[in-house]
């Protein structure tokens, strides 16, 4: 079977296709949020060159919410026109790296960040928020081996190395049937509940 990845969630964007366990498509781009277009014409690209998938599998973060909705939006679009199943995983469970067991720290803006632990690329702990203080100390416990990974620069916690989620590591990961995915409708994994701004009167 098929499995088409799509993974906006960060500041690499990747478009991937396993067909009978074998990658047999794979790009990856630096995303810029304000321009789509290198993801459209990937994948147009693959599915010129590799035909429909049977499953799509999205990444939904946490990271950007509008590259996390346009992925969706576009595998939406490839669902209703294939009647592929549709599915999706958390994106920093799909962080491109060989360890087993790591945590994945980011920024949630609000001068608050982010905390996750990942144990056999599902969620173990969180993501949880925390004030810079509160994440900090929480490092400082962690054992020294294990890994902590940010998928953006943030210079003021140096234990963090920069890696970016994976599209052929989520393709992989939807090939698992005993793996738990989300179902649709799919949405971006929220940190907290969305701001909403009410017009004045």
């Amino acid at each position: 079977m098929k499995i088409l990845a799509l993974e906006l969630s960060s500041a690499q964007g990747g478009v991937a296709l396993l067909d009978n366990g074998n990658i047999e498509f794979e790009r990856e781009w630096p995303n810029n949020r304000k321009n789509s277009g290198p993801f459209f014409e990937h994948l147009v690209e693959v599915h010129n060159t590799l035909g429909k998938a049977g499953t799509i599998v999205v990444g939904l973060g946490p990271g950007s919410y509008a590259g996390t909705r346009i992925a969706i939006s576009a595998a939406i679009g490839l669902q209703s026109g294939s009647g592929a199943r549709l599915i999706g995983f958390p994106s920093i469970c799909a962080i491109d790296c060989d360890t087993p067991e790591y945590c994945v720290i980011g920024d949630a803006r609000r001068q608050s960040f982010f905390y996750a632990r990942v144990c056999d690329r599902n969620l173990a702990e969180g993501p949880s928020l925390m004030t810079e203080a509160e994440l900090q100390a929480k490092l400082d416990k962690l054992d020294r081996s294990m890994p902590v990974f940010a998928t953006e620069k943030l210079l003021r916690f140096d234990r963090a190395e920069l890696r970016y989620p994976a599209a052929k590591m989520l393709a992989q990961l939807a090939a698992d049937t005993k793996r738990s995915f989300i179902e649709p409708p799919l949405e971006p994994m929220y940190l907290r509940e969305p701001h909403i701004t009410l017009p004045k009167k």
